[in-house]
């Protein structure tokens, strides 16, 4: 007699995809759970036409899936309070604030809220996973460590937030593999996990900064939501935070784990990375290691010291060798989006740093660009900025005007709230060159950028804002300018 096949634990089972989303990660969700013979409804405000190539990568209904499973509904350009009663499980899209009224009635009638992340932890487990989140340079150190982890592991895994990797399009792997899972967590992700006692084994959180507060009512349920991600650790595990940043310094006593430091001088607690005699330095209590020659990173920018010493630190925690680490922070450039260098033309520089999504990542950028010559007046950078504000105060967009003032011979805005926030630092910082705001599309930004450009100059893309309203996201905003550039 023939043996009946198990069936899947998610056979049946009715799921809600809420924000199929356009990064991947909705995408994959949902083919995961068709796959494994769940009845599956999506659900975004959005509409067809927007989320098309997203659609288009949805895996068609299985043929052998029995009467009405495996049958994929949609809602699309509204949501609908019966498809929340329907289900049995709602997967939350990262942009799905929590207090949404349909979440409230899915838990009304009983349903599970999950995301990609709480999912993930739950069908693999979290004992192998390195969790990285902070305002910034999280992809940045995210993918410093999975190359770090490489050098040892030869199946180790990245995924999460980073744009590349959605959680889902690795969980095959992640299941048939044994090596350590890297994942970039957000804020999104770790509110759920939260909620559900689940930190990853080693967390890593690169600092806290002003940002979302179109989200987070303030600061403090901003950095309730990051700091998740070591909240429910036990004894057994590690916590790698920043020493130089106030928020992770003053609250490091509600780790319950193994508390490595980093941070850029030597007078971090141990164990720890710090940086001493132009040396990348290690210490375990006991004793201390040279590990990198600063003068050896390939990264540009003082900001990304500190991801650096973040991945050299979690490095550490993992027992991946010296050497390895180093070759890393030798031969490691870049991510994409991220100060990114497309290319030269006539003499003029075309950088693309869309990923500068709040006034800090572009005040990065313009330290990272900008003349080193602090008497210099030659200002050589036009700068392609605006959109919205995410709820950043004026206080923290005067910083920046402070230092575009200080670099930039031009500004050219996008139009949207956080651009009028920008324009009015400009005004206060006395800025005397062009200004050209209210712009709506990249073409129109670039063209006017290139009319302010000569040789020697750099049109840089940092817009210290999101990109809502004008673009898909940040990516799209990126991926126009560099196919714009490309065609200079």
């Amino acid at each position: 007699m023939q043996k009946k096949k198990k069936l899947d634990k998610f056979t049946g089972k009715k799921v809600l995809i809420m924000g199929l989303g356009l990064h991947g990660g909705g995408v994959a969700v949902a083919n995961y759970f068709i796959k494994h013979g769940a009845q599956v409804r999506i659900t975004d405000l959005k509409t067809r036409e927007e989320l098309l190539p997203s659609l288009k990568k949805i895996s068609p209904t299985p043929s052998r899936s029995p009467s009405g499973r495996g049958r994929i509904r949609f809602t699309l350009g509204k949501h609908l309070e019966k498809d929340f009663r329907w289900a049995d499980m709602v997967v939350q899209n990262p942009g799905v604030p929590k207090e949404s009224k349909y979440l409230k009635i899915a838990r009304k009638h009983g349903a599970e809220i999950e995301n990609e992340a709480t999912l993930f932890f739950q069908i693999i487990g979290r004992e192998r996973i390195i969790g990285i989140t902070g305002t910034r340079g999280k992809s940045t150190t995210t993918a410093l460590i999975y190359h770090m982890v490489k050098e040892k592991y030869a199946n180790a895994l990245l995924g999460g937030n980073i744009a590349t990797s959605p959680m889902f399009s690795i969980i095959d792997e992640a299941k048939r593999s044994k090596d350590p899972i890297v994942l970039e967590l957000s804020s999104w992700h770790l509110e759920n996990l939260g909620e559900k006692k689940l930190s990853p084994h080693i967390a890593v959180f690169t600092n806290l900064h002003l940002d979302h507060l179109n989200r987070y009512k303030n600061m403090h349920e901003y950095g309730r939501a990051k700091q998740n991600i070591f909240l429910h650790q036990s004894k057994e595990d590690f916590a790698v935070l920043n020493w130089d940043n106030f928020y992770t310094l003053s609250h490091y006593k509600f780790a319950p784990s193994r508390v490595n430091w980093f941070g850029k001088g030597e007078d971090i607690d141990s164990p720890g990375c710090y940086v001493k005699d132009g040396w990348i330095c290690f210490r375990d209590g006991k004793r201390d290691e040279k590990i990198s020659l600063l003068q050896s990173i390939a990264l540009l920018g003082e900001h990304n010291l500190e991801n650096v010493l973040a991945a050299v630190c979690a490095a550490k925690v993992l027992g991946i060798e010296n050497d390895a680490i180093a070759f890393v922070v030798k031969n490691f450039h870049g991510l994409p989006h991220r100060l990114e260098f497309i290319k030269e033309s006539h003499g003029v520089r075309y950088v693309n740093d869309t990923s500068a999504t709040t006034p800090d990542g572009t005040i990065a950028a313009l330290k990272s660009l900008g003349t080193s010559n602090r008497q210099s007046v030659n200002r050589n950078i036009i700068l392609i900025a605006g959109g919205s504000d995410k709820g950043i105060p004026q206080e923290k967009f005067n910083q920046l005007g402070e230092l575009v003032a200080k670099h930039c011979k031009a500004v050219v805005l996008f139009d949207g709230k956080g651009s009028m926030k920008l324009f009015q630092s400009l005004k206060i910082s006395n800025f005397q060159f062009p200004i050209s705001n209210e712009i709506i599309n990249m073409p129109n930004a670039l063209g006017v950028a290139k009319s302010f450009a000569k040789r020697g100059d750099i049109i840089l893309l940092s817009p210290a804002c999101a990109s809502f309203g004008l673009f898909k996201h940040e990516f799209d905003r990126g991926d126009q300018f560099k196919k714009l550039v490309g065609e200079v």
